[in-house]
């Protein structure tokens, strides 16, 4: 029988070997065979016998069901699987599109469809309108421009935050639907 140099217990991770705490735990075998419900130290001298740890894989049932597995394998698997959720998950970023009151046609277009794809990609858009000089003084042409935007894309995106003042511009925010 092969004894391993005592260690620390494992700060992160599942509880393993000497370090089950319960007296008694559900034992199930290398094979996925339930083995019922034995004594800790009875079921560590068998995954022992089969070269394995006695991992603790279901610590709040009751009684803690643990498993003959070898615990460094079992980490990595567990590590390789929490990557792989997180590489997967998609973080909303907030784009910003900036226009002036007196935008043209063509100015106009080409900054939708920005705006549009941004929602698409399921990103949140600030629509940021500048006001230069005496432009600040005709505060409603820059309301319609972006009342104009709000309307264009009302069956993709709602508008999380109306037009408000901020100085010399006048922002807006849209939501993915």
């Amino acid at each position: 029988m092969m004894r391993r140099p005592m260690q620390a217990p494992p700060m992160n991770g599942p509880r393993f070997n000497e370090w089950i705490q319960s007296p008694k735990v559900r034992v199930i075998d290398h094979e996925g065979e339930n083995l019922g419900v034995m004594y800790t130290r009875e079921a560590m001298a068998q995954a022992q016998e089969v070269g394995l740890d006695l991992v603790e894989v279901s610590p709040n049932a009751d009684p803690p069901v643990a498993k003959f597995l070898d615990v460094g394998k079992y980490k990595y698997e567990a590590q390789k699987k929490a990557n792989l959720a997180r590489k997967s998950q998609k973080t909303q970023e907030i784009k910003e599109i900036k226009m002036r009151p007196n935008i043209d046609d063509h100015d106009y277009d080409t900054k939708m469809k920005k705006v549009v794809e941004f929602i698409g990609e399921g990103d949140k858009v600030k629509v940021t309108m500048r006001f230069r000089g005496r432009e600040l003084s005709h505060g409603q042409l820059g309301m319609n421009v972006l009342q104009r935007v709000a309307e264009q894309v009302a069956e993709v995106a709602k508008v999380e935050a109306y037009p408000r003042m901020e100085g010399r511009q006048m922002l807006m925010v849209l939501a993915p639907k």
